[in-house]
This record gives structure tokens, C-alpha cells and sequence, in this order.
């Protein structure tokens, strides 16, 4: 299957965060454009989690510890484990989970967090 990303339906799962998602048989691939000084409360999830930063800055807080990322940063977030951001700038950032996130619709994803 081929998708055309700029194509992809958009839906605002939290304030300032604009989705694009892919669903695979077995991991979800979601495109991220996020609006500067976007906040994303710490939650946690069973599914495996790798962010890979595109553009921009943008605060991570794993367990914690805060790290900035930078384009051409990718992070492995374990499973259950909690995590926040900030987008310090504007950022296009790509999440990939697995198992595929069933959940991952607006309304699921604004009563996780």
C-alpha cells in the first residue's frame, strides 16, 4: 500500500498536535505537526514507542528526565513507561508504535490522557 502522507486525513488529538496516521498489521505510524509551545500531558501506554524528531525542537520527559530533541534525534520509549512533551518550537515529528494502536483515534486518545 502506498499513502501520500500530505493526503492523509489531519485530526487535532490534543491542542496543538495535528495527526496523520498509518495502520499496519502490526504497528501504527503516526505524522505529527505541532504547534509551538504545544504541551502534551505525561501519560503512559502498553505499546512500544519510537519518535523520530523531523524538524523543530522539542522537549521530551521520559520518566523524568527531560531531553531536547533535534531533528535527526530518534528516541525508544519502552512500553508503560510515563512521558510528556513540549514542542519548543514548531515540529513535524514521526511515532511509530507496536502493537498497533487500536485506540488511536481522536476521542481514545483524549480520555488516555
Amino acid at each position: 500500500m502506498i499513502y501520500q502522507k500530505d493526503q492523509l486525513s489531519s485530526q487535532e488529538i490534543v491542542p496543538g498536535y495535528k495527526a496523520r496516521v498509518v495502520h499496519t498489521d502490526r504497528m501504527t505510524i503516526v505524522f505529527w505537526d505541532i504547534d509551538s509551545g504545544a504541551e502534551l500531558p505525561e501519560h503512559s501506554h502498553e505499546h512500544e514507542q519510537v519518535v523520530q524528531v523531523m524538524q523543530g525542537t522539542f522537549e521530551l520527559v521520559i520518566n523524568g528526565q527531560v531531553q531536547d530533541l533535534h531533528p535527526g534525534d530518534v528516541v525508544v520509549i519502552p512500553g508503560n513507561v510515563p512521558h510528556s512533551g513540549k514542542a519548543l518550537t514548531a515540529c513535524v515529528l514521526q511515532d511509530t508504535f507496536a502493537p498497533v494502536r487500536e485506540d488511536f483515534t481522536p476521542s481514545e486518545i483524549l480520555q488516555m490522557l
